[in-house]
């Protein structure tokens, strides 16, 4: 067997069923290898910010290890904007980089470039392969370290020659490491925090906003009166009716303060201790007041858990009441178009384990809030925000639950990063309803400028955050990629598309001007 078939049969033998690709000549022999060895399951995209968010997506909802399959070190480069994000939401990635044959590099042709200097910031483990007799244990171990808690990106460069040679071999795939539990005192000492009756919140991320993790979590909330908080750069919440109630940390700095003025103290799990985004001219970038304690139950890479089962049986909590969201769903909104009929509508509409990706910005501020009593589901956001990963990550989700609707929230600009992912959703026959919000803005920044205190924008300051002249026209855009692209002019006409979206087979877009 040759490199590139032992490296597909180690992918294969540690659980990998999923490549997304946009590959090149470099990469052929791995691509035979996937033609021949058919285990794994090929999703092309169109650009390489749509394969790595899609692998993000996947990660994030089939709960393994994603695979892609990317063209030398510009490839690479073309995907590293979602490969922040999914550096930022901790989920496991192997990357597979094609590289010039070795006999090949000394010639500098046009697309050789430093790979390894592009990939060292977004991977965790990086390794070029040197031999087809090694390649299979490369593989082995890049599957190890990807899905090494809290999960993160793997990345093996393969040299064409390495994958054409002979000699290859199956590597053997070890067991995963297991989480670290916290220490003993480090959950007493959260205990002790939550008997004192002063105001806590617990800020959870990771595998604890979902499953197991969630229910410990909502019965310590449900004892103790603490908050249960998400950062706002989530990676997936369950919520709706019959589900623990945990709010996400708001965006703009000064809701943040506001939101955590009540707090004395602050637990965390699997998350940081919530700061601005963006520092701002003589204004703190810290949410929580200044007296507030704060103490980590558990840091990134233990094992969120079985640390919030932990502080449950050191409170003698067990299987206690969970204070959860009442069912509950707004009226059919009718009429003009506005923001909060629109999420009315979404609330309204939502079926019962929807996955819903959510990249609206600042149009889709309170969809949350609307959807709090509806039918549970998933909700997944931006981790790294860098925009332009909405629509890859929907596609990514589809694919690793083609038995579940997604609702992809998506604002223009940032629509417009990674549009490409259409095509994927059409090609592959996704069940996801894209909804487009359309402002011709980037409206955040516009409210940015004047946190600045640089006053107002200018004409050609405003030039820079309008994406009007000529104005985008979502259905066509939609069209050409495949998908079918309604504009809406009405809530009543935003309901009827909707619903026929999220009841319907296949891909659709919808367009909102605003």
């Amino acid at each position: 067997m040759n490199g590139a078939e032992s490296l597909v049969l180690t992918l294969v033998a540690g659980g990998v069923d999923t490549c997304f690709a946009n590959p090149g000549t470099s990469e052929i022999q791995i691509v035979a290898a996937l033609d021949r060895i058919t285990d794994i399951r090929c999703v092309l995209g169109l650009f390489e910010g749509v394969v790595t968010g899609a692998a993000d997506g996947y990660a994030r909802m089939a709960e393994k290890s994603a695979c892609t399959l990317l063209h030398l070190g510009p490839g690479l480069g073309n995907g590293l904007a979602n490969l922040h994000n999914a550096s930022r939401a901790q989920v496991p990635i192997i990357n597979l980089v094609g590289q010039h044959a070795t006999s090949h590099l000394h010639y500098d042709t046009p697309l050789t470039s430093d790979i390894e200097a592009i990939a060292r910031p977004y991977s965790r483990w990086l390794r070029t392969s040197r031999t087809s007799s090694e390649i299979g244990r490369d593989a082995a171990e890049a599957i190890i370290a990807a899905r090494t808690a809290p999960g993160q990106i793997a990345t093996l460069i393969v040299p064409a020659d390495v994958a054409w040679s002979e000699g290859g071999s199956v590597g053997a795939v070890l067991a995963v490491p297991t989480p670290r539990m916290p220490k003993a005192e480090t959950i007493e000492r959260a205990a002790t925090m939550l008997r004192s009756g002063l105001r806590t919140a617990i800020l959870i991320g990771g595998n604890a906003l979902y499953g197991k993790g969630l229910v410990a979590a909502g019965r310590i909330a449900a004892a103790t009166g603490a908050k249960l908080l998400t950062p706002y750069p989530l990676t997936r919440l369950q919520r709706g009716a019959g589900l623990p109630r945990v709010d996400r940390v708001q965006y703009v700095l000064e809701q943040g303060i506001e939101q955590f003025k009540e707090f004395r103290q602050l637990i965390l799990v699997g998350a940081q201790a919530p700061v601005a985004y963006f520092a701002y001219p003589g204004k703190s970038s810290v949410f929580s007041s200044p007296g507030c304690a704060i103490h980590t139950l558990a840091n990134p890479g233990e094992n969120y858990v079985d640390a919030l089962d932990g502080l449950a049986a050191a409170m003698s909590i067990r299987d206690g009441k969970i204070t959860s969201e009442k069912a509950e769903r707004p009226q059919m909104p009718g009429g003009e178009i506005t923001l909060p009929g629109l999420a009315a509508a979404v609330a309204a509409l939502l079926p019962e384990n929807t996955i819903v990706v959510d990249e609206s910005m600042t149009s889709g501020r309170g969809l949350m809030a609307a959807t709090k009593g509806a039918s549970p589901h998933d909700w997944l956001g931006n981790t790294g925000g860098s925009i332009g990963i909405a629509l890859p990550l929907a596609a990514g989700a589809a694919v690793a639950c083609p038995d579940r609707r997604v609702l992809c929230l998506s604002a223009d600009g940032s629509g417009m990063y990674t549009l490409q992912a259409l095509w994927t959703m059409a090609r592959e026959g996704l069940n996801v309803t894209t909804v487009i919000f359309a402002n011709r803005d980037y409206a955040v920044l516009k409210r940015e400028f004047s946190y600045l205190s640089a006053g107002g924008p200018g004409p050609r300051a405003a030039a820079m955050f309008e994406i009007g002249r000529p104005d985008l026209d979502w259905t066509l855009l939609a069209k050409g990629m495949g998908v079918p692209g309604i504009r809406v002019s009405s809530l009543d006409a935003f309901v009827k598309a909707l619903r026929a979206g999220l009841e319907g087979e296949g891909p659709i877009l919808i367009e909102v001007p605003l």
